[in-house]
């Protein structure tokens, strides 16, 4: 629960209008009134702190640390590495060489994500925290 009220001490240092605070508040009485084992309670709460990050990306267009990194991580792998892979693998003729392209698609998904949140910190978008799921 630390790295969530790591979040939440972020927030109290941004201008957040009342609209998106009783949003979250909303989303934090949700989970606060939820009845369940441990192992639920863990689950509800990872989905809280889902649903509070898409908040603050809809509206505010709040991001934690390496929020684009992690997205396009997957994103290149498979719009860059996919279609770079089978390029390969009818090129050579063996199509075993598929695998080859997602490393590359990897690469080039990380540069984008690297490149897209350091443009948010530079606009002052990046909250400086990073959550653990």
């Amino acid at each position: 629960m630390g790295s969530f009220e790591e979040l939440l001490a972020a927030l109290r240092t941004k201008d957040v209008p009342n609209a998106v605070v009783q949003s979250i508040n909303a989303e934090i009485h949700t989970a606060n009134s939820f009845s369940g084992t441990s192992k639920e309670h863990r689950k509800k709460f990872r989905k809280l702190q889902l649903n509070v990050l898409k908040i603050l990306e809809k509206e505010l267009k709040l991001v934690i640390k390496n929020h684009y990194r992690n997205m396009w991580l997957v994103l290149g792998m498979s719009a860059f590495g996919i279609p770079i892979g089978v390029a390969f693998g009818v090129s050579i003729g063996n199509m075993g060489f598929l695998g080859v392209g997602m490393p590359i698609g990897m690469a080039i998904g990380i540069a984008v994500g690297i490149g897209m949140d350091n443009k948010a910190m530079l606009e002052g978008r990046q909250l400086n925290v990073e959550l653990k799921y």
